[in-house]
């Protein structure tokens, strides 16, 4: 859905000059001419632009608050990216209100209205697993309400993203495995509808074109990875019935669930079977056997995150320039993916 309202940046474009020129012009600025204040006027009013003032009162009219949607607050991952976010809030002198979704895209929709009714100066968001649909966020963006998505980003909304490399860390999981000698390797995917999911599939699917290897699509399983038991029970299912060697997991709780099924089964981790997580939360490094992961810098994000909206709550001008920045993921080599 379009904005049909005429904007700074209609009225820039039939000037040829800058939006930041248009949004001066309008307030009278004193370092912009006479003759450009009139141009941009009469084309403003050519075009019928009516400044949106309730954007101007979010804006101007602060609450040095800003909220944060999360789709699970115990979630490692997430709260470390929420430290990221409270460490330059609060440097910049910010509270936040932090909401779950718990993966349900009604308390999503419910969240974005609470944090615009209490007026929060911007809203830092991670997508629901449900979200197929951001109507919601652009409704609020056209209100005047400042948003910028992390993780779990939209692909269609024209606004600030933080993101990690994660095709890359796919890639990464999956030559590991491949280096390490594994040949059937499978993939506990998220749900089809993140992005998140398609680029850590790509990444996977990448590694074995690189290696020469076909990829066996029976050994796919979409959104079964939420938490340990779904993981458990996709994999042992994978073990009766299609015979991998190997599981590179999208998250660390479905690598867990993973390498119990494969124990059960009979399997030795990792002689008989490799297993590669995505996080490193806490624990990989405490299990037994230890659990191979991709290392996402969750606190990194929350502070790029933040940095990016508070500059856009503070931002002078009414329209702001949008930024995506995709931050680098590490492999961590531990025993669940030692076999050579």
């Amino acid at each position: 859905m379009k904005r049909q309202t005429t904007t700074i940046k209609d009225i820039a474009r039939e000037l040829g000059i800058s939006p930041s020129t248009v949004s001066r012009a309008l307030k009278d600025h004193f370092e912009i001419s006479e003759e450009t204040k009139k141009a941009v006027r009469r084309v403003a009013e050519e075009l019928n632009y009516q400044p949106n003032s309730l954007a101007l009162s979010l804006r101007y009219s602060k609450s040095n608050t800003i909220g944060v949607i999360v789709p699970e607050i115990v979630h490692f991952f997430f709260s470390t990216v929420i430290s990221g976010i409270e460490d330059i809030a609060q440097s910049k002198g910010y509270n936040v209100i932090i909401t779950q979704s718990n993966e349900s895209v009604a308390r999503e929709m419910m969240n974005i209205q609470t944090l615009f009714n209490n007026r929060v100066d911007g809203v830092l968001v991670s997508l629901s697993k449900e979200s197929f649909d951001y109507t919601h966020f652009e409704a609020m963006m056209q209100k005047g309400l400042p948003i910028v998505f992390f993780d779990r980003v939209p692909d269609t909304l024209n606004t600030s993203k933080v993101t990690v490399d994660d095709l890359l860390g796919g890639q990464q999981a999956t030559e590991h495995l491949i280096k390490q000698g594994y040949k059937r390797i499978g993939h506990l995917a998220g749900p089809k509808n993140l992005d998140i999911t398609n680029a850590r599939l790509e990444g996977f699917r990448k590694a074995h074109e690189d290696a020469g290897l076909t990829v066996d699509e029976d050994l796919i399983i979409y959104d079964q990875a939420s938490n340990e038991g779904e993981a458990y029970a996709a994999a042992f299912e994978l073990l009766k019935t299609k015979k991998p060697d190997a599981l590179f997991a999208s998250n660390d709780l479905a690598a867990m669930g993973a390498i119990k099924a494969a124990q059960k089964y009979g399997k030795n981790v990792p002689q008989d079977f490799g297993v590669v997580g995505f996080s490193n939360w806490q624990f990989t490094a405490l299990t037994n056997p230890s659990i191979t992961t991709i290392e996402q810098p969750g606190f990194e994000m929350g502070q790029h995150a933040a940095e990016l909206l508070i500059k856009q709550i503070e931002s002078e001008e009414e329209e702001v320039s949008v930024e995506s920045l995709k931050l680098p993921t590490n492999l961590l080599a531990r025993d669940s993916s030692k076999k050579v």
